[in-house]
């Protein structure tokens, strides 16, 4: 794969991949409960694949036990997703985290971070289940990094990273150091090709899976 490819593909995906985006930035002027169900969603992503996680969170907030469901109602929706029993606990454990006299109180406290990095930084401090690649996906997905800065560093993105040059080998694990040293190759072609690195994420991920999605 080469570059000029994924500039035409970009050119075929840009107006589906850009409406999305548009979606994402309203995600925190609608309600905390809509707020904390991307990052519920972004709890079960780990090795699970993202249509069924979605589906699950989906299912659990039409049934209201996303908010108010004991570990057994959130578990029983949970079947689609590998490790369901430890992201159940993560998922209720996050929810009272922000909880407040009995009030979902999440985007309050994200809109105290005037940083994306440091947002990142104290979510993947605070919140059970969620990692660095976890953290940049649910901020990315609440639309609170206008700057586009942010990689989200899933198999099909170092796949694709591989395939373009912009990384010499795919590493068996990514530690902290070697996530940023990535993010920040990606950066720089993203700056090369004038793709926001949330347009090229999305349009790596959508080369690989067929569709434009979360």
């Amino acid at each position: 794969m080469k570059t000029n490819q994924i500039l035409e593909l970009y050119q075929i995906k840009k107006s589906e991949i850009q409406k999305k985006l548009e979606e994402f930035r309203e995600v925190l002027n609608q309600s905390d409960e809509r707020t904390f169900a991307e990052l519920a969603f972004c709890i079960c992503t780990p090795q699970s694949k993202a249509f069924a996680c979605w589906n699950a969170i989906s299912s659990l907030v039409k049934n209201n036990f996303l908010f108010i469901g004991n570990d057994k109602q959130v578990r029983s929706f949970l079947n689609s997703v590998r490790f369901a029993d430890t992201k159940t606990k993560y998922i209720i454990e996050a929810r009272n985290f922000f909880t407040e006299n009995g009030k979902l109180k999440i985007k309050e406290k994200i809109k105290s971070f005037k940083n994306t990095f440091q947002l990142r930084d104290w979510l993947t401090g605070n919140i059970k289940g969620i990692g660095i690649k976890e953290a940049s996906h649910f901020i990315r997905n609440i639309g609170f990094d206008y700057k586009n800065q942010l990689a989200i560093l899933d198999r099909h993105i170092l796949k694709n990273l591989k395939e373009l040059g912009v990384i010499g080998k795919i590493p068996k694990s990514l530690t902290r150091k070697s996530y940023l040293e990535i993010e920040n190759k990606m950066k720089r072609f993203s700056e090369l090709t004038k793709i926001s690195m949330y347009e090229l994420d999305m349009l790596l991920w959508s080369k690989e899976t067929g569709k434009v999605f979360k």
